[in-house]
């Protein structure tokens, strides 16, 4: 692992925020769609260090060893963009119910946390149908802005964000903004429009919006081989929380659908 030293701290809404960090390896590190790397939170008084093994295993085992009072909190985190060793990550701001979230309120330069990965194992590749499909909510709308902005112009693309209020939208070409505040959520908006069933399928945000969205678009014909989802959070449950029976099986699917 590493550690990351915050450059800059800059608002992008009023519920999101944007962090840049340098940090050693940084200008090491390639890039590939959908980077995904974990980032640790020092508690207060503590430290974020907890291996210089490179190693996932050896590093988690020296992460675990930790008295949990002194353990940093991890979280897991899309890059938003990675160049001349400069890493970007966004931050949704929600309260203090978190500690991802308390500590980008709060972060400024100078700040040091560490980090865990992107590592290329789990690259993925972007689909190559003549349709992509992009949906998730604010928590994946890092990726799904980073993922559109390796499209050609030409590539057709159906793209949908579920966020708090007109607000919280961003720059983001062709985006059909979902608005909570408006009555609207993700899973009717997607699941009214028209999608035919050779696409491929880009889903990320709440884990159970996630899985009826992967059901919904299976039964309409869509491969699951077709279909990238991941659970990014879980309602009324964080990280540290033990995975529920639908985790699980999301999980497993993810496993099966790897091996195919």
């Amino acid at each position: 692992m590493s550690l990351l030293t915050v450059t800059s701290v800059i608002p992008l809404t009023p519920r999101m925020t944007r962090v840049t960090f340098g940090g050693p390896g940084l200008d090491e590190l390639g890039t590939w769609p959908d980077q995904q790397l974990k980032l640790l939170f020092p508690r207060p008084g503590g430290s974020a260090h907890v291996s210089d093994s490179a190693d996932v295993g050896t590093w988690y085992q020296a992460y675990l060893a930790i008295p949990e009072p002194e353990r940093p909190w991890m979280r897991s985190f899309t890059v938003r963009s990675l160049a001349d060793g400069v890493l970007t990550v966004d931050f949704v701001l929600h309260g203090d119910s978190g500690p991802a979230s308390r500590w980008a309120a709060t972060a400024q330069a100078g700040d040091v946390i560490g980090r865990f990965g992107p590592s290329e194992d789990y690259a993925r590749p972007l689909g190559t149908a003549d349709l992509l499909v992009f949906a998730g909510d604010e928590t994946a709308l890092p990726a799904i802005a980073s993922l559109l902005e390796l499209l050609p112009a030409s590539q057709r693309r159906l793209v949908f964000v579920e966020v708090a209020d007109p607000l919280e939208e961003q720059d983001v070409p062709g985006v059909r903004w979902v608005h909570r505040s408006a009555g609207e959520d993700l899973v009717s908006v997607v699941t009214a429009a028209e999608v035919p069933s050779s696409v491929w399928v880009w889903l990320g945000g709440e884990a159970s919006a996630v899985r009826e969205l992967r059901r919904h678009f299976v039964g309409l014909g869509v491969s699951k081989k077709d279909i990238e989802f991941a659970g990014y959070w879980r309602r009324t449950l964080t990280q540290d929380d033990a995975p529920t029976a639908d985790d699980l099986a999301e999980a497993r699917e993810r496993i099966a659908t790897l091996s195919e």
